[in-house]
């Protein structure tokens, strides 16, 4: 009876186990990048969220913000290019302007628009906000309520994912193309209400 000798099967067996961990090296590498991502959506979701907040706030404040809610309204839909120095420069003068003198209500509202607009495209890459107008309160008097939507660029993932939400909202506003979104429907209240029993307007922030 001849015997055969067999060789190279250590060798074989070797080579099938370095791929078999080569591919799960990469699964596990592939979990985790798709787990980053996720996480990245989510901290930039609630940087949408806590912009939008901070709007709210700026419109409590405004002795005049709900008389004048219209005209925060930002219709730009392409996202402008994040302000480079002299922008911010500008913005800067014009945030110090309100605080060395009296601004009217109109002021307060460019002022607050300004700052708040280059603060989202400064917090999220890309970012962009459109402000607008709930459709069912076309009476001025009646608004109490404005629809934001806060759009920045994912680089992990394009509008293929399905990452972005339904195409259009209230008001007509659609999310761009190959960006995230975040809607959401503010009612900002009067925080500080003009009071002038004295004789001249003051303004009355009670805490």
């Amino acid at each position: 009876m001849q015997v055969l000798k067999q060789r190279g099967v250590t060798l074989i067996e070797s080579l099938v186990a370095i791929v078999v961990m080569a591919l799960g090296v990469l699964g596990i590498l592939g979990v985790q990048m798709r787990t980053l991502a996720d996480t990245q959506t989510s901290v930039r979701r609630a940087q949408a969220v806590r912009l939008i907040e901070d709007l709210s706030e700026r419109i409590r404040v405004n002795p005049n913000g709900l008389s004048l809610l219209a005209s925060y309204a930002i219709d730009t839909p392409e996202p402008a290019a994040t302000p480079g120095a002299t922008e911010l420069a500008a913005l800067r003068t014009l945030q110090a302007s309100c605080t060395t003198s009296a601004c009217s209500g109109a002021q307060l509202i460019s002022r607050d628009r300004a700052l708040w607009l280059a603060t989202v495209q400064q917090t999220l890459p890309l970012g962009h906000a459109r402000v607008f107008l709930v459709a069912s309160e076309d009476t001025p008097v009646d608004r109490r309520q404005l629809g934001v939507m806060i759009s920045w660029r994912e680089n992990e993932r394009t509008a293929a994912a399905g990452l972005q939400p339904p195409a259009t909202s209230s008001g007509g506003v659609s999310c761009p193309a190959e960006r995230s979104c975040h809607v959401q429907y503010i009612q900002p209240g009067a925080r500080c209400l003009p009071y002038g029993a004295t004789g001249s307007t003051q303004v009355i922030c009670p805490d």
